[in-house]
Order: C-alpha cells, then structure tokens, then sequence
C-alpha cells in the first residue's frame, strides 16, 4: 500500500513538472519571483489582480528545478541557480520587463516593523497631524522633530529625516510611524530572473519603477529634442520648428537685403 502511495506520488510530481515545462515552451515569460515576507491574503490579491496576464503558482524548489531540466535548453538552465526558498513562478505571453512593470505596480504600502532595514530615507514631512498633544510630544521631541500645538492638534513645523537608508528602524520609531501613519515600506512579488523563451535569454536586476522609467524618459526627450534641432535633424518632432527658423531667417535676409539696395538720401 505504502508502495502504491509513493508511486502515485511520483507520478504526480512528474506530471506536474511536464505541465509547467510545457506551459513555459508556450509562452513568452518565464519568470522566478519571491514573495518572502508577503502574507497569503495579499499574494493570493495579486494573484487575481494579475490572473489577466501571468499564472502565477507558488511550486517546490524541487519541482521548478526539474521544470527547468525538462525544457532540454542549454540557455534555461542558469536559471536554476535563482530558485530559493519562498519563490514562486510566474508564466506569461508579456516581455519580461511589462510583466515586472505590472508586479512594481501592484504593491501595497506597509507600517515599518522594528528591526527592518530602511531601503531609503524615511522623513516625517511637516504639516498637521491627527495626534493630540500628549505622549506623542515627548516622543517627536526625542527624534528632533519641531511641534507646535494648532486647534487642539500636533503640528510638524519642519520636516525630519527620522532613518537614514540602510539603517535599522527602532521599536520606538516604528511606533512613531504608525501612529503618523506613515509607511515606508511596499510589499509585493519582487521579479528575481527571468527567461525569455523565443530569444532564450535571461534577464537579472529587473525591477521597474514605472514612475521613475517615465520621468527619465521624458528627461531624456526633452533633451533629445533640443539636440535634434540644434544640429537640424529633420523629422516630425523637429520639422516645425525647422521651417520657422528658416522662415526667420529667411526675413531677416530680405530686410537686410532691402537695405543695402536701397539708395541713399542726398541732402
């Protein structure tokens, strides 16, 4: 009996690790995720959130790894190196870098927990608060943070860098933060690598800030389009501009032109 039950284990796992194999040799994507710290009601959120676009499943280490052999590519198998404990996968027809734009912008803002490590600057930006005056003032005064007392209500005069990036955050700040209702953190699935299946690469370091690409890329326009013009590259975005410089010059030329034509007066 114990035999049997081992035995249609096994079959299950194969079976298991054939379907992913197969689902991936089908798609575009193929990407490892970790979801260490997300709790099961947001990753099963996520999940749903992204259903549209990705199949996203949390599978054993194992599984995946023999998933990955079982493709018989040579440029897959790198891959294996990036499968940890609390990693999920995700499958999908979108380009690597569209499916981490999606994942980047579905997160959620958390509180900050004693002992994490701030993963950037933390400020306490100055304006009013709903805290009354209290606990709460000994509590800012300890970390520097000017107050003042308006209808009954803490004000933050000025803002305060209250932890720096890379340094740990205390009990005390991370109670402060809650009750400020700051938080600094986001959680969500975090892309890790990714294969993509017709060109057989793998992808590393693809976190998007969506925010972030867009304002670069308008940084990037604007000062492209100025060059552009500058050294007279004709296309769509310059071409307007093009022809009313010329057509500025072009008076400029008959109106000095008139002018050296034109007799002068005798007295």
């Amino acid at each position: 009996m114990e035999h049997k039950i081992i035995r249609a284990s096994h079959q299950l796992k194969e079976k298991t690790v054939k379907k992913i194999a197969e689902h991936i040799k089908n798609s575009k994507t193929f990407m490892i995720i970790s979801i260490k710290g997300l709790p099961s009601p947001q990753f099963q959120s996520i999940k749903k959130e992204l259903r549209a676009y990705a199949h996203i499943q949390v599978s054993k280490k194992n599984i995946l790894s023999r998933a990955i052999n079982e493709m018989k590519k040579e440029a897959i198998l790198p891959l294996g190196e990036y499968i940890q404990e609390g990693c999920a996968f995700a499958i999908s027809d979108l380009d690597a870098f569209e499916l981490a734009g999606l994942l980047s912008k579905n997160k959620n803002s958390v509180f900050a927990k004693a002992g994490q490590i701030a993963n950037s600057d933390i400020e306490v930006k100055a304006g009013p608060t709903g805290l009354i005056p209290g606990p709460a003032i000994s509590e800012l005064g300890a970390l520097g943070i000017q107050i003042s007392v308006e209808d009954g209500k803490i004000n933050i005069r000025q803002p305060k860098v209250v932890v720096k990036i890379n340094e740990k955050i205390t009990a005390s700040v991370a109670s402060l933060l809650q009750k400020l209702e700051i938080k600094p953190f986001t959680i969500g699935l975090e892309p890790v690598a990714a294969y993509d299946v017709k060109n057989e690469k793998i992808y590393t370091n693809i976190k998007i800030n969506p925010e972030e690409a867009l304002n670069n890329l308008k940084i990037a326009a604007g000062k492209s389009l100025g060059f552009a013009q500058k050294i007279a590259y004709y296309c769509k975005e310059t071409i307007g501009y093009l022809l009313a410089k010329a057509n500025s010059h072009g008076n400029a030329l008959n109106k000095l032109n008139n002018q050296l034509n034109t007799p002068e007066e005798k007295f």
